[in-house]
């Protein structure tokens, strides 16, 4: 097992929680936010500058995992970027990725307000607590956060390119689908993970690092070179740089 490098404390993330601020919907499980920011801060080690970075994930289903880095980490975000080949769940995505700015939060906060008055829930109220508290320490970390979503097959670069608009990102980081709750869909090549990296080298710039975690025991990249490789709980997870991707894969 890898211990934690960056987020070495225990958090409280209860505010974070599924169904709390951010929604949630059967299928499209969360994850976890501690390891989310270890990954990030991880890959985010790994760019030069110090500077705000471009986050991607080209998996994002409900968007959970870019909007959590996006309230946690939003001084190191310069933009957040959504795309899945399913564009169902994107509509989700959208709901919680608008949690990434102010007004998004206090209408979040006045709707479970008003859901806790309806329904006489305790619950409720304190959701809305927390969305107010998310929303002062967005405001105190930079403010709303710019944010792209699109719908592109993650093995199809044109749709790839199209999804990302111009934006060059500096960060992938996504949680492969495992076959519990969540499926690979598109045009699917027998080696979904390799193939899944040439297709996202093919449109980042050759500095990116692109984290992707997945319940197994280990993540098969080769033969590309590998920044490092993470066990952490029920995850496994491996670092990768654009360039070496496109060195070994063409």
């Amino acid at each position: 097992m890898t211990s934690y490098r960056h987020a070495v404390e225990r958090a409280d993330s209860s505010d974070l929680a599924c169904g709390v601020v951010l929604h949630s919907a059967p299928g499209h499980p969360a994850f976890p936010v501690r390891l989310a920011t270890e990954l990030f801060l991880r890959a985010r080690a790994r760019i030069a500058g110090e500077g705000p970075v471009t986050l991607w994930d080209p998996c994002c289903g409900s968007g959970y995992l870019l909007t959590v880095l996006g309230l946690v980490q939003r001084p190191a975000l310069r933009r957040v970027i959504g795309s899945d080949a399913d564009p169902a769940p994107l509509e989700l995505a959208a709901k919680n990725l608008a949690l990434l700015t102010p007004e998004g939060l206090s209408a979040r906060e006045r709707e479970r307000r008003e859901q806790s008055e309806r329904f006489a829930k305790p619950a409720y109220l304190e959701a809305a607590d927390a969305a107010g508290r998310l929303r002062e320490r967005l405001l105190a970390d930079g403010g709303a956060l710019p944010v792209t979503t699109g719908t592109a097959d993650v093995f199809d670069p044109r749709a790839l390119g199209a999804a990302l608009a111009g934006a060059a990102p500096d960060v992938v980081l996504t949680d492969l689908p495992y076959g519990e709750r969540t499926h690979w869909t598109g045009s699917v090549p027998e080696q979904p993970v390799t193939g899944l990296l040439a297709s996202l080298a093919s449109v980042l710039p050759e500095h990116a690092v692109i984290a992707v975690t997945d319940r197994s025991r280990k993540i098969p990249v080769a033969p590309v070179r590998t920044l490092e490789r993470l066990k952490i709980g029920t995850r496994s997870a491996v670092l990768v740089r654009a360039a070496d991707v496109r060195e070994a894969l063409g």
